[in-house]
């Protein structure tokens, strides 16, 4: 099996550190733009695009036959599909491909069409990796709710309630999840986070999911966070 990954450095570098190179059967090529020429890439390959989301035009360049794993952590694969107008798209994986978050014992991933989760147990099985599936929403399922827990603890950092470094530690000791909120957004990157609530909110137009305004004051001006991680 030939893989083709279209990310930024950043995104290749943790694909390497999830998938080795050195498995048997498996060969890797990585790109970095967004344009794919004829010859790097072959109907058989299995394609991983960390951009794909960004210029949903690309969709048309991959062969119906073609499979590939979408970035879907701000895109529902079916509006990717609808904004393409292709009658035949190619077999269209989604997957949580979030810093820090791809690299995990478990893939996130979600289906255009059900039919085609033989072809992703068969990948899944190559590349070594367990999947949960999940519905084709916007968000997924953790970038929805690890984003949603960094936009609350904004509110309450904006309400001078508790500093960062308390909210931290109260989610670490009262959740027992592994990191607490600032660490999170400072790993994911704010820019991440502001896209993610953008997008779920836009989609499903709740109040839990309204940006914080301290959180889009920190995007806009490109300012680091609170915590060195």
């Amino acid at each position: 099996m030939h893989i083709v990954v279209l990310s930024g450095p950043e995104m290749a570098a943790e694909f390497k550190q999830k998938f080795s190179e050195e498995k048997e059967g498996i060969t890797y090529t990585f790109l970095h733009s967004h344009n794919l020429l004829d010859q790097q890439l072959n109907p058989t390959d299995v394609v991983f695009d960390f951009l794909l989301h960004e210029q949903p035009e690309r969709l048309s360049m991959y062969a119906p036959e073609q499979v590939v794993f979408c970035n879907a952590a701000t895109v529902q694969l079916a509006a990717l599909v609808h904004q393409s107008e292709l009658e035949q798209p190619c077999t269209l994986i989604g997957f949580n491909g979030l810093p820090t978050l791809f690299n995990r014992p478990v893939l996130e991933v979600s289906l255009l069409n059900k039919k085609d989760e033989t072809k992703l147990k068969e990948v899944c099985e190559v590349l070594g990796t367990d999947y949960l599936l999940v519905d084709d929403r916007v968000g997924m399922v953790t970038p929805r709710m690890i984003c949603m827990i960094i936009n609350e603890a904004f509110y309450t950092l904006q309400e001078e309630t508790a500093g960062v470094e308390d909210i931290d530690l109260g989610m670490k000791l009262g959740t027992n999840y592994p990191k607490g909120p600032f660490e999170w957004a400072s790993q994911i990157g704010i820019r991440n986070i502001y896209r993610v609530l953008e997008a779920v909110y836009e989609d499903t137009k709740e109040e839990r999911y309204k940006i914080c305004p301290l959180l889009k004051t920190k995007y806009l001006r490109g300012e680091a966070l609170f915590v060195q991680v």
